[in-house]
């Protein structure tokens, strides 16, 4: 069982290149991975809000339709995200959003107990009252769970720097995986390289780190090692949700090599250099599938080749 945290919302597509085309889509960071490990064959949980509105129920029947089991909390209304797309298809955004877990806590603190994996990040790390609830409940996981936080910053919605520099930290801190894009880690870190700022996670806890860079493609660390791959070669419709399908691939590929939970905590940090390399292919996967066709939309297991069986074979003793 994989339990995500984090926000749901809509959003609200608008393409020069198609003026008369303004689309709605059940988007956020969190439900996008929800989402995205359901769909490689993980049972997925996500703890969110969204209210018994229109746009709620367009949020509801897309995670239902997905397999994702829905823990719901809040008040609020429905959040939504208003995303302006450039020539290239890359997405700027305006946020109409709230963070609320009220009225969720026993049934997430329940979904968060019995999961080997826990993940968060996006705006459901940065914004209050929700922002403290989340933390809680990665405490909870304890030892029971492998946690993975991805940032996602959104400084239109938390502009202050140094307070979501000392919050990504405390998330940093509480998790064996990280992964962050590489204009995150410029805006939260301008003074280092974003390379430079994934090896100053790792020394916070974290066992594995996943840079992605665009174009220029993803970068693992770890303290066994480094890979880089190329970005894979695609004709881009827009990169909405590319990172998001990325850590599900991610995820979904630990599951793969054993590596989640308390039982595959030490296999997580002892991945040898070509599991590193197969997860970065299996994710970089994943992520090109999504560029390739409009909004986020994150692919099936049939459309991944699983790794490779010498890779996801433990090693003899």
């Amino acid at each position: 069982m994989i339990t995500v945290i984090g926000e749901s919302l809509v959003d609200i597509i608008s393409d020069p290149r198609r003026p008369r085309e303004v689309q709605a889509h059940p988007g956020g960071s969190p439900l996008n991975v929800a989402v995205g490990v359901a769909r490689l064959g993980l049972a997925a949980n996500l703890v969110t809000h969204f209210a018994e509105d229109r746009y709620g129920l367009m949020i509801e029947e897309h995670l239902l339709a997905n397999g994702v089991t829905v823990i719901r909390g809040g008040n609020a209304p429905t959040s939504t995200a208003t995303a302006t797309l450039g020539t290239d298809g890359a997405a700027t955004y305006v946020f109409d959003i709230g963070w609320d877990l009220t009225g969720a806590t026993l049934p997430a603190l329940a979904a968060v107990e019995a999961s080997s994996h826990v993940h968060t990040g996006s705006i459901a790390a940065v914004l209050g009252p929700g922002d403290q609830s989340v933390l809680g409940l990665l405490a909870a996981a304890g030892e029971r769970a492998t946690v993975s936080y991805d940032p996602n910053f959104r400084p239109a919605i938390s502009p202050e720097v140094n307070a979501v520099r000392e919050q990504a930290e405390r998330f940093v801190a509480a998790s064996d995986i990280v992964k962050a894009s590489d204009e995150d880690l410029a805006w939260l870190y301008p003074h280092r390289t974003p390379e430079e700022t994934l090896e100053a996670w790792l020394d916070l806890g974290p066992s594995l780190a996943a840079l992605t860079r665009g174009a220029a493609g993803p970068v693992l660390l770890s303290r066994q090692g480094r890979v880089e791959l190329p970005a894979e070669p695609v004709t881009v419709a827009d990169t909405v949700g590319a990172g998001d399908s990325f850590m599900a691939a991610l995820i979904a590929g630990l599951g793969q090599l054993e590596a989640l939970g308390a039982a595959g905590r030490q296999r997580l940090r002892a991945l040898r250099p070509e599991q590193l390399s197969a997860l970065a292919a299996y994710a970089n996967r994943a992520a090109a599938v999504t560029c390739s066709r409009p909004g986020a939309d994150p692919p099936h297991t049939a459309e991944l080749a699983p790794l490779a069986a010498a890779v996801t074979q433990r090693p003899s003793l």
